[in-house]
């Protein structure tokens, strides 16, 4: 039996799972981690590039004025082509920014157009909400009104009652009175009668 003194390489052994972007999360964090690799490298960014200005491209005054077959067969054609050219860009740079300021006022326009609209919208919520909630309130000041009224009556109902009560004590104290009064009248006539009695006999 032989005895190899060998390291197994377990790397290769390991098949190594192909990454598959499938969103842009994972295309954000595949160059992210890519960034993370090598923190040292310099990242370049690229600037901005800078409009081109054709407003000086040809000159104002053109001293040699050539028509298309002006140079032909001659050593001054690449002239020519050359100020054509430039008049062309000039000429295509012009148009590109009549229709990029017209772009831009489309846009302000409809972007304050949609402002507008929706200003609209919110003032015509906001009043029905206003006039929503105003009713609520009327509502609830009838409810109120009505409450108050109904407690108006129960104190009305409970002040009679006390009164009722009242009255009630104050005849059965009458009756008391009267009785005892009747009963004091109907002593005194005894007294009399036994008094006269007895002057009779005597």
């Amino acid at each position: 039996m032989e005895i190899r003194n060998e390291v197994k390489n377990f790397a290769k052994d390991v098949e190594k799972k192909k990454f598959v972007i499938r969103n842009a999360t994972d295309s954000q964090r595949a160059k992210l981690e890519k960034l993370m690799k090598n923190p040292d490298k310099e990242i370049i960014i690229p600037e901005i590039p800078k409009e081109k200005d054709f407003s000086n491209a040809i000159p104002t005054f053109v001293r040699n004025v050539m028509g298309s077959s002006a140079g032909a067969g001659s050593g001054e054609f690449h002239v020519y082509r050359h100020l054509r050219r430039k008049e062309y860009a000039r000429q295509k740079h012009m148009q590109e920014k009549t229709h990029k300021e017209q772009l831009d006022d489309d846009f302000q326009e409809k972007r304050e157009q949609n402002r507008l609209d929706s200003e609209a919208k919110t003032a015509k919520k906001r009043a029905k909400r206003l006039k929503k909630k105003q009713k609520a309130k009327e509502r609830g000041g009838k409810k109120s009104k009505i409450d108050t009224d109904k407690q108006e009556n129960d104190n009305d109902e409970d002040e009679s009652e006390s009164e009722g009560e009242r009255s009630g004590d104050k005849s059965e104290a009458e009756t008391a009175t009267e009785e005892q009064n009747e009963k004091a009248n109907v002593n005194e006539k005894n007294e009399d009668e036994v008094a006269e009695s007895n002057i009779e006999e005597n």
